[in-house]
C-alpha cells in the first residue's frame, strides 16, 4: 500500500502587500483542487508593474509570513 502524495499548490505574485484577497484565492484553490498547501512565491520583482511604489523585497515577504 503506497501512501498518498502531498499535493501542493503555487500561488506567485508581487504581494505588494500581501492581503485578504491572495488568503481567500489560495483557500479557494485549496478546496477545489483537494491542495494540502499552497505556498506563495513572493517574486523579486515585475516586469509588468512600475518600481516605484513596490516595497522592498523583505517587506513584501513579511507581510507574506503574517
Amino acid at each position: 500500500m503506497h501512501a498518498r502524495s502531498r499535493l501542493t499548490g503555487l500561488l506567485g505574485g508581487s504581494f505588494n502587500p500581501a492581503h485578504g484577497g491572495h488568503r481567500r484565492i489560495s483557500l479557494f484553490a485549496a478546496e477545489a483542487l483537494g491542495l494540502d498547501a499552497v505556498w506563495w512565491l513572493v517574486s523579486p520583482g515585475n516586469p509588468l508593474k512600475p518600481k516605484a511604489g513596490m516595497a522592498p523585497l523583505a517587506a513584501r515577504l513579511r507581510s507574506a509570513n503574517q
